[in-house]
């Protein structure tokens, strides 16, 4: 009951509505229907919400997600959308290597003479001489496969 009082959900006629609508009807995923019912469930407009427990309990879930769900509320500033939809991540975890200027790199050596002795460029040859230049972080010869397929470059 403490997220209740904390952040208390008060949902207009026309969000219930759509609430209402996205748990009834039309295709959508199992998490987005789950927050739905929990924002109805923990609905105070139309009168006292049931304590936590009860509502975790007919819905399935616990009262971690119940907490979580309307924190995002909250958060949200009330949109029920951003709500009950699935949060977009900003950018990447780790960021990627190859960068426009690693990639143009890459692409030039490729298409150079491949080295004395060898016919042509294979992807683990191109990858033991990327380590060896200074200025290019080492790459994979998956990695190298990927770049060179993305801009149509194709080992002859």
């Amino acid at each position: 009951m403490g997220s209740q009082k904390k952040r208390p959900v008060r949902l207009t006629a026309q969000d219930r509505e759509e609430l209402v609508r996205v748990t009834t009807t039309g295709v959508r995923g199992a998490s987005m229907i789950m927050r739905a019912r929990v924002l109805l469930a923990l609905d105070a407009s139309v009168g006292e919400a049931d304590p936590k427990e009860v509502i975790a309990a007919r819905l399935g879930v616990s009262g971690e997600t119940l907490r979580l769900v309307a924190k995002r509320f909250a958060e949200t500033g009330g949109d029920v959308h951003a709500t009950i939809a699935r949060k977009k991540r900003d950018l990447p975890p780790v960021p990627s290597p190859v960068t426009g200027e690693v990639e143009a790199r890459l692409i030039a050596m490729a298409c150079s003479q491949p080295p004395q002795g060898h016919a042509r460029w294979s992807l683990r040859l191109l990858e033991k001489h990327v380590a060896l230049v200074e200025d290019i972080p080492d790459l994979d010869h998956s990695t190298i496969g990927r770049v060179l397929k993305k801009r149509n470059c194709v080992l002859i």
